[in-house]
């Protein structure tokens, strides 16, 4: 029976480590986009400085514990891989992103681990030491897997799955199953709870992109009642731009016709006042020219 154990609890460590290995390889499509375009853009380096803090405490309570080597083998891979791609996004990051990226990962790796390390080693002993960085690294891993919710809002208030993808959710489920059952056989419950929360929210994931992957999101149907309001104004707008130009042709001979007539009152006024006068006693000269 003990044997079985054994062997289960291999089999489920190995699996555990092949999908977890899957999941650390998933950003590399995000990394070639950056590798092509020369630019981070709008893309921010926590999720990696996240990943590389928990792959860093959970081999450290590995240490701190016995029988859990697969446990520390993939979040060896994991530290390696989460560093490459740490180092790719502050060579290819402008230089804000790279100063917040620099700032976060003095915080939580620098500060935060080392704080942890410190203090259990010179606070705590044996089994205890065990115990309370066991503690850490489950509530650690419950926000870590809490974080999607903000995803899941977003899917139901969008209807759109444009960013849930379906495969990193499929691989995050099948990993927290995976580690769920490593740690239920090993009778290590810092492993095996935050995987029961994982497993939650992987398959209300699943389900909401089975739901919302053939409706159109609102935005677009915004957008699209939008440009119908926009055409049946164009529509509009010829007709009400022709009767305008014809007011406007009203006015302005209207108002020439006005200036004119003031004009040749004014001018009927002016020679009518200024006619030359001859006097009617001015005598008539006769001038001879010598032949």
């Amino acid at each position: 029976m003990i044997g079985n154990l054994a062997h289960l609890t291999l089999a489920f460590g190995l699996l555990g480590n092949v999908v977890s290995f899957m999941v650390f390889l998933a950003p590399i499509p995000t990394f070639y986009k950056v590798y092509i375009k020369k630019s981070t853009e709008g893309f921010q380096s926590a999720p990696y400085v996240v990943g590389l803090f928990s792959a860093m405490l959970w081999i450290y309570y590995a240490l701190l514990k016995t029988n859990v080597l697969l446990l520390i083998t993939i979040n060896s891979v994991g530290c390696f891989i989460e560093t490459l791609y740490i180092c790719f996004f502050l060579f290819y990051a402008p230089r804000k992103a790279r100063m917040e990226s620099l700032k976060l990962l003095i915080l939580l790796i620098v500060v935060g681990f080392g704080l942890i390390v410190v203090l259990t080693q010179y606070l705590a002993s044996g089994v205890t030491r065990g115990v309370i960085v066991g503690w850490i690294c489950l509530v650690f891993s419950l926000c870590v897997f809490v974080a999607p919710l903000g995803v899941v809002r977003q899917v139901i208030k969008t209807k759109s799955v444009e960013y849930m993808p379906i495969l990193l959710s499929v691989a995050l489920t099948l990993s927290a199953v995976m580690w769920f059952f490593y740690g239920l056989l090993l009778g290590d419950f810092n492993i095996a709870i935050p995987n029961v929360l994982g497993f939650t929210f992987g398959i209300i994931q699943i389900i909401l992109y089975f739901m919302y992957k053939n409706k159109t999101p609102v935005t677009d149907e915004k957008i699209s009642t939008c440009e119908a309001k926009n055409s049946e104004m164009v529509q509009k707008i010829p007709e009400f731009k022709d009767q305008k130009i014809i007011d406007i042709v009203k006015l302005e001979t209207l108002r020439n016709t006005d200036i004119l007539a003031a004009k040749l009152q004014k001018n009927d006024a002016y020679h009518g006042d200024h006619k030359p006068k001859f006097p009617s006693d001015v005598p008539n000269h006769t001038i001879e020219i010598p032949a």
